[in-house]
């Protein structure tokens, strides 16, 4: 504490068990040692000697601790084999700051959580506020801490030595008590097995890798979502266990998990006391079960419960069949057929057509509730894209006025559809435009279970095509129709094809006789025109034609047919000075092939 501005040091007025400390008080000890002294003779006033450094707790007592043996009995309510448990502990008295501890050695495999049981920490003594002080520890002794009380038998040598130091007067040590279960564990049980005159290794030696295959099928339909499934029943009879495998099946739904029953002993009956035991903590052994499943067990035809499930076994290998023939004499095995028959087919009725959407398309719902769209022939559909056949048709109709109208039947090649369409004809009272949109149209007396539809054979000129009642004669088609058949001459009938070209005939021939007149006469103006302009530039060097230089030509051809070639040609012009330009011959040469050199003459 600071006085005066300086700090000292203030001595401890309790010790340890806060006992008080009489600083200005000579102990027992000085007393005696002031009774005994003898004066000496000093010079001057004696000096005194310095105070002797005070040692705080924490450093005098650190790692000082003191260590009881002790034990408490703990109530086991839920077992038959014990009804109470002696646990043994350690008691911890640290001198430092009088805090305790209670510590468990730790059992390996016992099931109990053991360790720090009590935390270091001050023990309340009792209600008043008191805690426990090392005076209060004995050998001999009951304490309770928490409610449960620790009897102490017995102290470590540095606790004895400690405590005797202090005065204390300590009872002599106690039997540590332990545990009787634990200890009726570590006794080995005395067993009394009458030696059989089986020979297990002898079975080994014969039967190994010999094992009987029986199929079975376990019913499990009384239960929610159970179902027959298939299963491999394998009896080792090396050591006589028994193996059960799932049988799997493509697409089955079930995970790969095939083992069902992992190989092993399978008891048949258990002993009278397994019946009230719980079977969830059970530990099979030859003491709990009266009867183990053999190879006499196992029959053709017969059901058998592993383990609570009832398989039925239906069948079994040939080995396992020559194996109960040789060793029981049974030949005759009762097979049973376990497959499932197959269900009878109901005959599935297809509701009449509506007349709503495509047929194809329609029928799609009746055969699944998420309806998949027909599928398409698309090779076909990207070799004729864009291709359409167009006839023209008329309405066959007893009105006259119905008679007149004229109609464009669209065939598309890439999906079979037709359409119809009437362009609008002024003042007619009919408002034209789309009569029929793409669709495919049946044919007369066709049925919805084996529709037939207009095909391009069928559509030839003045053939009927009956349209949902209506009735189209066919009058004419486009060029195109001809120039595709006839390209595609194998695809179509000949009737077809020739009834198109029958039509188109006539106006081949005038088209072609047309063409023949408009060359001729194109030709002739052409020659006119060139004549001239030879004309012309003759003119404009003052040449004039003369009789001499006409007979000059017509001499030069000497076989009559009006040619000349064009060597001769420039050589009867060079004659006559006449000039004539390269270009312009030439001009006449592509025109016509040949040089009518001796009309040339003439007209010069």
């Amino acid at each position: 504490d600071p006085t005066n501005g300086f700090a000292y040091s203030r001595l401890p007025t309790v010790g340890i068990g806060r006992e008080r400390l009489y600083v200005n008080q000579l102990s027992q000890a000085e007393l005696d040692e002031l009774s005994n002294k003898r004066p000496t003779l000093t010079y001057g006033q004696a000096k005194q000697a310095p105070p002797s450094d005070f040692i705080p707790a924490h450093v005098a007592f650190d790692k000082k601790v003191l260590k009881f043996d002790a034990y408490f009995q703990e109530d086991v309510p839920i077992s038959t084999e014990e009804h109470f448990r002696i646990r043994q502990v350690g008691i911890y008295y640290y001198l430092e700051d009088d805090s305790m501890s209670v510590m468990e050695p730790i059992v390996e495999n016992s099931g109990i959580p053991q360790g720090k049981l009590i935390k270091r920490q001050r023990i309340p003594k009792n209600d008043r506020g008191d805690h426990y002080h090392w005076k209060d520890l004995n050998r001999g002794m009951n304490i309770t801490i928490y409610g449960k009380t620790f009897r102490i038998v017995d102290c470590d040598p540095f606790t004895q030595v400690f405590l005797e130091s202090q005065g204390i007067e300590l009872n002599p040590p106690e039997k540590m008590i332990f545990d009787p279960y634990t200890e009726l564990r570590k006794m080995p049980m005395r067993m009394y097995v009458t030696p059989s005159s089986f020979d297990q290794l002898k079975q080994f030696l014969t039967f190994d890798r010999q094992v009987l295959r029986f199929y079975a099928m376990w019913d499990d339909t009384e239960n929610m979502f159970g179902e027959n499934r298939p299963f491999l029943i394998h009896y080792y009879l090396a050591d006589d266990t028994v193996e059960v495998r799932e049988l799997h099946e493509r697409n089955d739904g079930r995970d790969p998990f095939p083992v069902l029953i992992r190989r092993q002993r399978l008891p048949k009956s258990f002993v009278d006391k397994m019946k009230t035991f719980p079977r969830c903590v059970l530990e099979i052994s030859n003491q709990e079960v009266l009867e183990w499943y053999t190879v006499k067990d196992f029959a053709v035809g017969k059901p058998i419960t592993l383990l609570g499930r009832s398989f039925f076994i239906y069948d079994c290998d040939e080995f396992t069949r020559q194996f109960y023939h040789e060793k029981f004499g049974i030949t005759d095995f009762q097979l049973v057929d376990v497959k499932k028959k197959a269900p009878e087919e109901v005959p599935q009725i297809i509701p009449p057509y509506n007349g709503y959407g495509f047929l194809e398309d329609s029928l799609q719902n009746c055969f699944s509730l998420l309806p998949q769209p027909p599928r398409k022939n698309f090779i076909k559909m990207l070799e004729n894209d864009h291709k359409v056949l167009r006839y023209q048709v008329a309405l066959e109709s007893p009105n006259p006025e119905e008679r007149k109208r004229r109609f464009i039947l669209s065939y598309f090649l890439s999906t079979d559809m037709i359409s119809i369409y009437e362009p609008p004809v002024r003042n007619s009272g009919i408002i034209g435009g789309k009569y029929l949109g793409k669709t495919k149209v049946p044919k007369p007396g066709s049925t919805t279970d084996n529709p037939v539809y207009y095909e391009p054979a069928d559509l030839t000129i003045g053939a009927t095509v009956e349209v949902f009642g209506h009735r189209f004669i066919i009058s004419d088609a486009d060029e195109y129709v001809l120039n595709y058949m006839e390209s595609n001459a194998e695809s179509f009938p000949a009737t077809t094809l020739q009834s198109l070209r029958d039509h188109f005939a006539p106006r081949r021939t005038a088209v072609q006789a047309a063409e023949s007149q408009s060359a001729a006469g194109t030709g002739r103006q052409e020659l006119e025109e060139l004549v001239r302009q030879v004309q012309e530039q003759l003119k404009h060097h003052n040449y004039l034609s003369n009789s001499s230089m006409r007979e000059a030509f017509l001499h030069h051809d000497k076989d009559g047919s009006g040619f000349l070639n064009k060597a001769e040609f420039f050589a009867l012009c060079n004659r006559f000075n006449l000039p004539v330009s390269d270009a312009l011959v030439n001009k006449v040469r592509r025109q016509h092939g040949q040089l009518l050199l001796s009309e040339w003459g003439y007209l010069l």
